[in-house]
């Protein structure tokens, strides 16, 4: 059901709930709008446009903040408004987001607030693209919002460099859930549950299950997981620019070693932590400039230099989960330009981001691998009702 139907339903209740005139020729007393909010427009500008006076709209915008902010109006948005010539203004409807309304009406000398949500069902929807223009801008198209297309990148940065590792015919599938009202409407989106990509004719899936701590995390068809790795790309929407290894220096004009990877990206990019670990440093380093260094079990250090700025309030001693932001992309020290130095160190040594091999996480093992493996096949059993023509089902399983 759209907005305007049940705003509509809620201006004829009212008129349905006031005595029947005593001349059915003559007008109702009452009156029902729809008003639509336009740029600049208030709250209480809009009731007095609709005819009420500045005392009921006063009255009744003091009745509704605890409930709704009158102040997060957006332009487009739609209010149901109704007035009585004698009585003035006898309620309003407003719906702050998808699936949820509030109805205040006037009750003698007082307001009354009813809010109401709609009941939201979780349906499977899968989309699958050819990966064209980068991953984001693909799934995005595709019909996945950004907010989980951010998550599922930075899941997978585990396994993929997205900057070097894709090629020509590359595909990536989806699965997620849509939430709907009864009536089909869209409310918004649930989780995801499950990616394909396809790189190079290689085929690598994950899927999205809560382990036996409850914790919710990424893992292979085996029960390994994916997070407890080290990030291969700190950072969204990087290019690399520079490798690991002997290079000339392109400040100070001679060849040394390179002891990380550079990477590309506009001042301000939020920088993440590649793994769980502890702040050793956060502190400005000479020709590193802004730099953060971490400390993670087994003698690993992670390293982030020439960052704009650090996280408010991040300091040495910090423990930080993997992909917390740790600062932002930036030119200082020994920079020629926007980018992030990352290096990772196993006992004080510098080693190659893109070929050393760091721990994982804890697979699943026992019940915990068991529940994980029937969740999977539920899933599929699913995702195999799905075709080109229908992309979405009602979903029977939690």
């Amino acid at each position: 059901m759209t907005l305007k139907l049940r705003l509509a339903l809620f201006l004829c209740a009212g008129l349905a709930a006031l005595p029947a005139p005593a001349n059915a020729s003559d007008p109702p007393e009452e009156a029902q709008r729809i008003v639509t909010v336009q740029s600049g427009d208030t709250l209480g500008g809009l009731l007095q446009e609709a005819g009420a006076v500045s005392e009921d709209a006063h009255a009744a915008i003091a009745a509704l903040t605890p409930h709704f902010d009158p102040r997060s109006l957006s332009v487009g948005q739609e209010v149901g408004v109704r007035l009585d010539e004698e009585e003035g203004l006898l309620g309003l409807e407003i719906a702050p987001q998808p699936g949820q309304t509030i109805t205040l009406r006037r009750d003698g000398a007082a307001w009354v607030v009813q809010e109401a949500t709609a009941p939201r069902l979780r349906h499977l929807a899968r989309i699958e693209a050819r990966i064209e223009g980068g991953v984001f801008g693909t799934l995005t198209r595709a019909g996945l919002p950004g907010p989980l297309t951010h998550a599922l990148i930075r899941a997978l940065s585990h396994e993929v460099d997205f900057q070097r590792d894709l090629q020509p015919g590359d595909r990536i599938a989806v699965a997620f859930e849509r939430l709907r009202d009864p009536n089909g409407d869209l409310l918004g989106h649930g989780q995801l549950h499950h990616a394909a990509l396809t790189l190079g004719g290689e085929v690598m899936e994950v899927w999205r299950h809560a382990g036996p701590d409850g914790e919710v995390a990424w893992y292979r068809a085996d029960g390994t997981p994916l997070a407890g790795g080290f990030l291969r790309t700190p950072l969204d929407g990087a290019r690399l620019t520079s490798g690991f290894g002997m290079r000339r220096h392109p400040v100070l004009g001679y060849s040394r070693r390179h002891e990380g990877l550079d990477f590309a990206a506009p001042r301000g990019t939020p920088i993440f932590a590649a793994a769980d670990g502890v702040i050793a440093s956060a502190r400005y380093e000479r020709g590193y400039g802004r730099t953060v260094r971490m400390r993670h079990p087994n003698g690993v250090e992670t390293v982030y230099a020439h960052m704009s700025r650090f996280t408010r309030g991040l300091k040495a001693g910090d423990r930080v989960r993997q992909g917390a932001v740790i600062g932002a992309v930036g030119s200082t020290g020994m920079s020629t330009g926007p980018h992030l130095h990352y290096e990772i160190r196993i006992a004080g040594r510098a080693q190659n981001p893109t070929q050393v091999a760091l721990p994982n996480g804890t697979p699943l093992r026992g019940q915990s691998l068991a529940e994980f493996q029937q969740n999977r096949a539920e899933l599929g059993r699913q995702l195999a009702t799905l075709s080109a023509t229908v992309t979405e089902v009602a979903m029977a399983f939690d």
